[in-house]
């Protein structure tokens, strides 16, 4: 290592030298959240229903079930969200696996309403 490289990192260092654990742990995950946040923004908003078909089946959803429950996932407003997540949050609720949920939602239309609701 360059005597450079072992200043700036000794500079680094020092801001956090007065830190508990518990207070480096916060601020990693601060840290964390600003890193991915541009991902997730970008996922939010660059997917579409072939993308979101895509991991419906790579979670064991046939591909006719992954094609309805996509088009509700679309129909209530959630695609954004990701259908994968929309269906392990109604598999949660609902107690039951994913291809359980995947069918309940393509049998009852009103299923998703309200699946976000504590999310501002």
């Amino acid at each position: 290592m360059t005597d450079e490289r072992i200043a700036r990192f000794e500079e680094r260092r020092e801001r956090y030298r007065h830190l508990s654990d518990e207070d480096l742990k916060a601020h990693f995950w601060e840290l964390c959240d600003q890193i991915v946040a541009p991902i997730v923004d970008l996922a939010r908003t660059h997917t579409s229903p072939s993308i979101e078909r895509s991991v419906l089946l790579r979670m064991g959803i046939d591909s006719l079930t992954a094609h309805g429950v996509v088009d509700r996932v679309q129909e209530a407003g959630l695609l954004g969200k990701g259908a994968g997540h929309v269906l392990l949050r109604k598999a949660e609720k609902l107690g039951c696996d994913v291809r359980e949920a995947a069918a309940a939602i393509l049998e009852d239309k009103e299923l998703l309403a309200g699946l976000f609701e504590e999310v501002v």
